[in-house]
């Protein structure tokens, strides 16, 4: 049985009908820019989040990067980043003029934690961005507490973990504001790029709607060096349309999710992924680990089966910052990370005979 990573045209064909109606409605419009659609689906996906601001941009770094601006981080300032993330988390923080400064994460969820942050503050240390990594809530409580204590500004770094829950709120509502991106493959996709900015702060909400359209808000008249980065009308009506669906396509992951846990238990060398009691996943990802890694993938993909990795490249190893310092083996839980995790396929449209194929396959490699 072939088994894809995450199907995309079944997501489609589910809704097809409303996706297409959203779609031709926009069109016929006339309007495609900050219109109708994007002010709705503004409101619709603040009030989903339990914030009071979305303000839609062009995708998810962007969404970091003008919420770094807002708050008015950059040249000199440190930025509190995961070791273990997609390379966007820290590509906002450089494009900013700050620096991030790398945490390793914990093991067994492959989040940072607030003993790990709080080693790694310096007078310089202007913002904390915690990554909800594979749909699974870091520990945000201590994280809150120190971020206060020390009087510095907690971003969150949503772009897998639209509904994903902590203690009863969700992801968005847990800082001072969050990034989320709309990439095709995320639980809350578009039919493209797109992103969003989430706070309960006024302020930076105005001050992010500033940044994304030219620093304007009358046209011709710039009151700041802004950016080019709106979510057209197309993605947000798009976006509307998902969003109704989100909370059962989110249900369908975790049954698929547990169906792994159950059927992968006890496997051996296997290590399955871990939440905290406290945290409601999404599970964007499912990552399990494992010592051979590379022949486990070679194995499942000659019998049809569709792995990724996340992420096979730290970082701090990748050219893009490794050529400016010295970080090999500074963060050898991300590097144990790097060589070890694959993520198998889960999606809401994943069948529980395709699952069964997965699980078999994962059962029969012989390490």
């Amino acid at each position: 049985m072939n088994v894809p990573f995450l199907d995309l045209q079944a997501a489609y064909r589910e809704l097809q009908t409303q996706l297409d109606g959203a779609c031709q409605k926009v069109l016929s419009s006339g309007w495609y820019i900050l219109g109708q659609e994007v002010t709705v689906f503004e409101r619709e996906f603040a009030a989903y989040c339990g914030a009071r601001h979305c303000i839609g941009v062009g995708n998810g770094l962007d969404a970091l990067e003008l919420i770094l601006r807002a708050y008015g981080i950059g040249e000199g300032d440190e930025v509190i980043v995961p070791a273990h993330t997609f390379i966007a988390t820290w590509l906002a923080v450089s494009r900013c003029g700050a620096r991030p400064v790398p945490v390793d994460p914990e093991e067994t969820t492959a989040n940072i934690s607030a003993s790990g942050i709080e080693k790694a503050l310096t007078p310089k240390t202007r913002a904390i961005i915690v990554v909800h990594l594979y749909g699974q809530p870091a520990d945000m409580d201590p994280i809150c507490v120190l971020a206060k204590q020390r009087k510095l500004t907690l971003i969150e770094d949503a772009a897998q973990a639209h509904g994903a829950a902590y203690r009863g709120k969700k992801a968005g509502s847990l800082g001072d504001a969050a990034a989320f991106s709309f990439y095709p493959g995320k639980n809350l996709g578009a039919f493209g790029d797109g992103g969003a900015v989430v706070t309960n702060d006024l302020e930076i909400a105005e001050r992010v709607r500033l940044l994304r359209n030219y620093g304007s808000t009358i046209k011709y008249r710039h009151d700041v060096k802004g950016a080019n980065s709106r979510l057209d009308e197309i993605q947000a009506a798009i976006l509307r349309v998902k969003l109704r669906h989100l909370m059962d396509w989110n249900q369908r992951r975790k049954q698929a999710a547990e169906r792994y846990l159950d059927g992968l238990a006890d496997t051996p060398d296997l290590i399955l992924p871990q939440a905290i009691d406290e945290a409601e996943p999404v599970w964007h990802l499912f990552v399990i680990r494992h010592p051979k890694r590379d022949l486990l993938q070679r194995h499942l993909r000659d019998r049809g089966i569709e792995t990724l990795i996340h992420y096979p490249v730290p970082p701090h190893l990748s050219p893009a910052y490794a050529a400016s310092q010295n970080l090999a083996g500074r963060y050898p839980v991300t590097e144990r990370l790097a060589g070890t995790v694959l993520s198998l396929p889960i999606g809401p449209h994943i069948t529980v005979a395709m699952q069964q194929a997965v699980i078999a396959a994962v059962r029969s490699f012989k390490s």
